[in-house]
């Protein structure tokens, strides 16, 4: 009993004394890792910053104090915390030569988050697929493609690739090519397709209609027929100028020309 009360009493109240400094410094470490987030989450919202960038950094340093505070706990009971640190490094390492490609979808987020070279609701072509821009996430982009098929890419493979966004700019061209008949004079086909294409609704007025020759051949002249419109209207105007091109030469009692469309994405 005298042995016990000389070692294992000193010991147990040593450890007790630690075990409550530790409780102590965990609820007050919380107490101010909550303030600290507070004042965080003020001065992001005061912020006009992206909200997904705002949630990334609100996480990124509410698990950084965190892991303070559990280093800190680790010091009250006497562990040394250098291996500690040195282990939870070799861990991060091997987690990030296991995981690369998602860190790499991560970067490349940050990246789109950051420059913006679309936002949600552009319609856009990226790898290969067009579409409207559902959801930019964390590791991955989100397209409602043109055929009405929800699809994933990678940000990575999104920020890599050629990017194509149709909404950025205020209006965008309709491009078609039009062979005429050998017997049709260019200049009165040209006036007669001007005063069509202005005629159809959300047909630019400015930039006008370019209406070129761009070839003469054997089968007759060859026009670039450009009108312009916002990418919303895109499709209306091409369904509606091809229409319309037809019935005006037919008004007028000209011979059809040969409509064609130069191939586009979207």
């Amino acid at each position: 009993m005298n042995q016990i009360e000389t070692y294992l009493l000193p010991m147990a109240l040593s450890v007790g004394m630690k075990l409550l400094g530790a409780i102590a410094l965990w609820v007050g470490g919380r107490f101010v890792i909550g303030l600290l987030q507070k004042a965080v989450r003020r001065a992001l919202v005061l912020n006009p910053m992206d909200p997904t960038i705002k949630m990334w950094i609100g996480a990124i340093i509410s698990i950084g104090l965190n892991i303070f505070l559990v280093i800190a706990i680790l010091n009250v009971f006497g562990i040394e915390t250098t291996s500690l640190a040195a282990l939870v490094a070799a861990a991060g390492l091997a987690i990030g030569a296991a995981w690369s490609g998602l860190l790499a979808n991560f970067a490349a987020g940050v990246f789109l988050i950051l420059f913006k070279p679309f936002k949600v609701g552009d319609v856009v072509t990226v790898n290969g697929i067009t579409g409207t821009v559902l959801e930019i996430g964390v590791f991955s982009t989100t397209l409602n493609s043109t055929e009405h098929v929800r699809t994933i890419i990678g940000n990575n493979a999104v920020s890599t690739a050629i990017i194509q966004n149709y909404s950025a700019n205020p209006y965008r061209a309709v491009e078609m090519r039009a062979q005429l008949p050998a017997t049709l004079e260019p200049d009165s086909a040209i006036t007669l397709l001007r005063a069509t294409l202005l005629a159809i609704p959300n047909v630019c007025a400015e930039p006008a209609p370019t209406l070129e020759v761009i070839e003469f051949s054997e089968a007759g002249p060859k026009l670039i027929v450009r009108p312009f419109c916002h990418h919303d209207h895109y499709w209306q105007v091409i369904y509606d100028s091809q229409k319309a091109i037809a019935k005006a030469f037919s008004q007028a009692g000209l011979p059809q020309p040969l409509i064609t469309l130069v191939p586009k994405t979207a």
